[in-house]
């Protein structure tokens, strides 16, 4: 993996900006979907938040991949392990996931379908636990330029 993102080309696809581009492209590789026709949204909630990524448009192969790589996300992020996100960002600790890890057993995540993909609730009732929750996902928002709720 680290090779692939050694060797990511400098193709601004769809924007003029490389370092979002890179980005682009290496979380179409962590996630299996072109990640300019899928939406991401990350959300949070008085209780922890939402992962949600879905196409734009119908295309059940796409849903498919997206629903699995959910489920994947949600195993890893219970253990802890959050080297997809680190990969996709391209920094060992994104924001928010080292008190995740620490606070696991304190943290649940849901996988569940959506219609044109997927999503994952992350549930805790401790406060430091949500505040890490809430800071990784204002990463996640402002790294990929997502929104928190779907149109």
């Amino acid at each position: 993996m680290a090779a692939l993102i050694a060797c990511q080309s400098s193709d601004t696809k769809g924007g003029s900006d490389t370092a979002f581009a890179n980005l682009q492209q290496r979380g179409e590789t962590v996630m299996g979907v072109d990640q300019y026709t899928s939406q991401h949204v990350f959300e949070p909630l008085a209780d922890g938040g939402r992962i949600v990524l879905q196409r734009k448009e119908d295309d059940s192969a796409g849903t498919a991949t997206i629903r699995a790589h959910m489920r994947t996300i949600a195993t890893a992020f219970s253990n802890g392990d959050f080297a997809l996100p680190g990969v996709v960002h391209a920094m060992p600790d994104v924001p928010g996931t080292r008190t995740m890890r620490t606070l696991r057993s304190e943290i649940t995540y849901t996988p569940s379908d959506l219609p044109r993909g997927g999503e994952v609730l992350i549930a805790s009732s401790n406060p430091k636990a949500i505040a890490a929750i809430h800071d990784f996902l204002a990463f996640q928002r402002m790294d990929h330029r997502a929104g928190m709720h779907m149109e």
